[in-house]
């Protein structure tokens, strides 16, 4: 059952896309399917979202399907009034957030889906091709004047009498082509589909033959020659799988590099020693959301993939075909070609084209063919003689953008149109209306003053027409989204989803889920009393050394008893001090204070800092060196007991301490023994459950011990110190799973407490109408 909707308030707006097309709304009174205290819930509104959210399942119709759904939509409906009560509905806030997702959800109703559905059947037809074609540019401002159109489509015509005469288009367009490009390229474009290029210019490209120079093509750049100089088939959708391993953009140096080997040496693994994809991927890939999956991707065409991963991924022409390692943000990636796909089918790309047909140049189509309609259901009727009106308070003011208008106190302000009404003169009179409301000139004069941009060069009457071309389409559409909830159901119920989610996720938030969190005292006292619900199974505490060799192996063993691994990338350069006393130089705070940074932030960090001497130097100098440092770095707050200080006679450096850097962490140890293949070893301490480790899974049965295992071409150390009984959870290791079943008692109770105060009562015969099998 889809209960989903019943937290509406954050679905994709691009399921409306198929909406358009519904029945009209009705006023006329419904019957109640229930009532929560004194509010009555219509049954219309249950039985369209109980039909929306469940005719595909299995069960719809059922009388236990309706009353589940019945039951989870009355706490829904309860959660919302209680919402309501509280006045939450009243709010800024709540009305700023539910009037943004209004102008979301309206976007498909302000269309022409026959339209749009013809520009996407047509985007997906010319996907099935490639154009390669060149251009010649002629230039156009951004707000041309007739003039100005006129002189560049008559060069773009003499242009293109010269290039139909002349072999060498390529030399005309670096000549005389006002795309900077050209000058390069000579107006070569490449390769090209649908939806790449602004809709005229690849209708003109996609009807004009191989070898032939199209009329000009006008876009919002100028006018255009096309010359096609090829056609091809599509290359499609590729299938690939990858390895990865992860290094980002901003990680330290030294974990870049040490990513960079993994890589090479899996990709020597794979086309030197013929290993195992499958198993590679399962062992070291660190995408997560592949690597359970041989590291197979969905398949995907041009455009969809980070440009560096899809033109390597492109380049591969065999099934099973490997790439070299390929850098992107996310890391490094070994692409392996499982397969290449023609364009997908129609209902496949459909979501998508629709999707990008509505912000593609293509969609003015769309609005021409909306505003044409919305004229007609409208009524909508232009009144001349108040358009001539309005067009003489037009002057060059308008055109330098400094239009002022005061609406005079007599004009009529925008109403409804009265039938058989005295004639109206002046700012008064109606420009145009829209069935029974009036727009008036001193409307469009207002809105003038208010929209108007200095438009250089231009007349000023011809400034006016493209305002008012402008007020007449904002006003349709105006006028049509604010009647939306009456001509289509599917928006209105939309619309009320949207507003009740709004208002339930707000108390929910309050009522359940930050309190949850927030109340720590409660959230104990439930998972106490709900102890027997956060068990542990029987788990090993115990070490888990893996590794590429035997040698390998017994060398981790043996430092891993020592329980403290030098981090020789951390060493700073050696700590000068003055002649020969223990008094540092000016030089020797930075290599201190980078020494400093490092143990502050791993507490798992010490440092050993010995003092150097020379023979023939001072008695003790090299102690009093060793101290220094250490006084120095007490100083910055590094604690006394993660520094240890020797000393060291008769050294060749002169008047210097070095500070040698260890960790107790094991991952420091796998830096040293991974340093020549980054794959060489891997260690893990921890409790291990059941699981965890397909070796620990193994030999748990065994109990406390040593034991040495081969396992899929690796040689493993497995050291279990102790069986953990089955047992108790705490409330911080089982925190996350305690926290939501926390949150679900929360939302029971405060229901319980909804239906005290607002009793529900059944309108029975009502629902049993739902009931069809």
């Amino acid at each position: 059952m889809h209960k989903r909707i019943l937290y509406a308030g954050t679905v994709a707006v691009a399921l409306l896309a198929a909406c358009q097309a519904t029945k009209s709304t009705t006023t006329a009174k419904q019957p109640v399917v229930e009532t929560l205290g004194t509010t009555p819930v219509p049954a219309g509104e249950f039985a369209y979202v109980y039909r929306k959210n469940n005719s595909s399942a299995p069960e719809y119709g059922t009388r236990a399907s309706v009353a589940e759904y019945l039951d989870l939509y009355t706490n829904f409906k309860l959660k919302v009034l209680e919402a309501e009560q509280r006045g939450l509905d009243t709010t800024q806030a709540f009305k700023r957030e539910l009037d943004g997702y209004k102008q979301q959800l309206a976007q498909p109703y302000l269309t022409e889906k026959s339209v749009t559905d013809q520009l996407v059947r047509e985007a997906y037809e010319r996907m099935s091709k490639e154009v390669n074609a060149s251009h010649i540019l002629v230039r156009l401002p951004a707000e041309p004047t007739p003039a100005d159109t006129l002189a560049a489509f008559q060069k773009a015509v003499a242009l293109r009498q010269r290039v139909s005469s002349s072999a060498n288009f390529e030399q005309i367009a670096r000549e005389v082509s006002e795309d900077p490009s050209a000058r390069e390229n000579g107006g070569r474009l490449g390769y090209f589909t649908a939806m790449q290029m602004v809709y005229p210019f690849e209708t003109a490209a996609f009807k004009t033959p191989v070898g032939q120079i199209s009329q000009p093509v006008r876009t919002r750049f100028g006018y255009h020659l096309i010359k096609v100089n090829d056609v091809r088939p599509a290359q499609g959708e590729i299938k690939v799988a990858h390895l990865m391993i992860r290094a980002t953009p901003g990680m330290p140096k030294a974990d870049s590099v040490t990513a960079k080997k993994k890589i090479d040496e899996l990709y020597n693994r794979l086309t030197q020693r013929k290993e195992n994809w499958e198993k590679l991927v399962a062992q070291f890939s660190e995408d997560a959301g592949s690597a359970a999956n041989s590291g197979e991707l969905p398949p995907f065409g041009t455009g969809r993939m980070i440009p560096s991963f899809e033109e390597v991924a492109f380049k591969l022409q065999t099934p099973g075909q490997i790439s070299a390692p390929v850098q992107t943000p996310y890391g490094w990636h070994i692409i392996k070609l499982i397969e290449k796909q023609p364009v997908p089918t129609f209902e496949a790309m459909e979501p998508t084209l629709k999707s990008k047909v509505a912000k593609d140049s293509r969609s003015e189509l769309n609005k021409a063919a909306f505003l044409k309609r919305v004229r007609t259901e409208n009524q909508f009727t232009e009144n001349q003689a108040g358009k001539d009106y309005a067009f003489t308070k037009a002057d060059t003011s308008l055109v330098s953008g400094r239009f002022k208008y005061a609406a005079p106190a007599t004009a009529a302000t925008t109403g409804k149109a009265s039938k058989g009404a005295k004639k109206v003169e002046g700012d008064a009179q109606t420009l145009f209306s829209i069935k029974d409301k009036s727009y008036t000139v001193s409307d469009f004069l207002t809105y003038v003053q208010k929209t108007q941009r200095p438009r250089p060069g231009a007349e000023p009457r011809f400034v006016a027409q493209q305002l008012y071309d402008q007020y007449v389409e904002q006003s349709l559409t105006d006028f049509e989204k604010n009647n939306l909830e009456n001509k289509y159901e599917d928006y209105r119920m939309l619309v009320k989803e949207y507003r009740d989610g709004i208002l339930l996720f707000q108390l929910m938030d309050e009522k359940v889920w930050s309190k949850a969190i927030e109340d720590t005292v409660g959230l104990q006292k439930f998972f106490t009393e709900n102890q027997s619900k956060y068990q542990w199974e029987n788990r090993v505490q115990g070490t888990v050394i893996s590794a590429a060799s035997p040698a390998l192996l017994t060398q981790a063993r043996q430092q891993l008893q020592l329980g403290r691994y030098a981090v020789p990338r951390l060493a700073p350069q050696p700590i000068g001090f003055t002649g020969n006393t223990d008094k540092l130089t000016k030089n020797a705070s930075l290599p201190l204070d980078g020494l400093t940074g490092a143990l502050q932030a791993d507490t798992a960090l010490s440092v050993t800092v010995t003092g150097r001497a020379k023979k023939g130097e001072a008695a003790g100098i090299a102690r009093r060196r060793a101290a220094a440092v250490a006084a120095y770095l007490t100083s910055k707050g590094v604690p006394a007991s993660r520094i240890k200080q020797t000393t060291q006679a008769n050294a060749a450096a002169n008047n210097t301490a070095v500070a040698t850097v260890f960790s107790s962490n094991t991952t420091a140890l796998e830096e040293q023994l991974n340093a020549q293949n980054p794959l060489s070893v891997q260690i893990m301490q921890k409790a291990f459950a059941k699981g965890d480790n397909k070796v620990v899974d193994e030999l748990m049965s065994r109990g406390p011990g040593s034991y040495d295992v081969q396992k899929d071409g690796r040689y493993y150390t497995v050291v279990i110190d102790k069986t953990l009984p089955a047992g108790p959870k705490t409330l911080a290791e089982a925190r996350g799973l305690a926290t939501s079943d926390y949150q679900n008692y929360l939302e029971k109770e405060w229901i319980g407490q909804l239906r005290t105060k607002y009793p529900v009562q059944i309108n029975q015969p009502e629902v049993d109408k739902l009931v069809t099998r």
